[in-house]
């Protein structure tokens, strides 16, 4: 039998995401906006606590996440998540405009975890949104086989939508999310997100429903039809603007013409 001297001993999960977790707050508190909608990229990457982070990260090459409970591992996923986006904008060589200056970053911008590689999308498509495909893909993004498959979310939970950021200006602001309060987060995040991006518009002496651009993309997420979706998103509005929404959708005779999207505002969420 072969004698393998350098062998690492498996992490426990749940000790490393609550590391990370305690990480990421000191960098919101120090490199981000209080509310969480924008990052001072080069300040952090200047910094000892992008080093620090750095050098956190190569814990991720040893964790367990197969013993994780559920929830610990989605909170886990969606800080990995972010804080994936945040370490992958501060490491360009030069700070783009908008995330989309960077080709195939969401493909291509990954940490291994566990001995397996997992991208931005990986993530998000294959892990949190229980292996779905992407919207502009009719593929599963984790095929038959695949070990990944084992630590994909047994269940779609369309919040995740509200937590995740990708690097732009309209992306939901970033909170850090543990396992024992993951339900109550991410109907928090839900509601803050969905309150301030739903209104309700005039064009043409009619009134309008104006949605976020995430409800558009991953509608089957939400529902089969439109109606279905706002119903789904009715539950977190508040009160005035939950009723305005409940009439438009009572009175209106084809909800595809009372529906209007927002323009997804791409430019990096930077502070500066």
């Amino acid at each position: 039998m072969m004698n393998v001297l350098n062998k690492h001993p498996a992490l426990p999960g749940l000790e490393v995401s609550r590391d990370l977790q305690k990480l990421m707050l000191r960098m919101k508190g120090e490199f981000m906006k209080d509310d969480g909608s924008g990052v001072d990229y080069q300040r952090f990457k200047q910094s000892e606590m992008f080093e620090a982070y750095e050098l956190k990260t190569r814990d991720l090459l040893h964790v367990d996440i197969s013993s994780m409970e559920e929830n610990e591992r989605k909170a886990f996923f969606i800080n990995i998540y972010n804080a994936l986006t945040i370490h992958g904008l501060a490491a360009c060589e030069s700070l783009p405009k908008s995330v989309l200056d960077i080709e195939k970053f969401w493909r291509n911008t990954a940490y291994i975890i566990e001995g397996h590689a997992y991208s931005l999308d990986d993530i998000e498509h294959g892990v949190l949104r229980g292996n779905q495909a992407h919207p502009s893909s009719p593929e599963l993004f984790f095929q038959e086989g695949d070990p990944r498959l084992d630590i994909a979310a047994s269940t779609l939970d369309p919040r995740i939508h509200f937590a995740l950021v990708c690097g732009a200006k309209s992306c939901p602001p970033i909170s850090v999310y543990s396992g024992t309060n993951l339900d109550s987060a991410l109907d928090a995040a839900t509601r803050n997100y969905l309150n301030s991006e739903i209104s309700v518009t005039e064009e043409d002496s009619k009134k309008k429903i104006s949605l976020p651009k995430l409800l558009q993309w991953y509608r089957t997420d939400f529902g089969e039809t439109p109606s279905e979706v706002i119903r789904w998103a009715i539950d977190f509005l508040d009160d005035d603007l939950k009723e305005s929404v409940a009439g438009i959708l009572e009175r209106a005779e084809d909800i595809e013409q009372a529906v209007t999207y927002k323009e997804y505002n791409w430019h990096l969420n930077d502070v500066n």
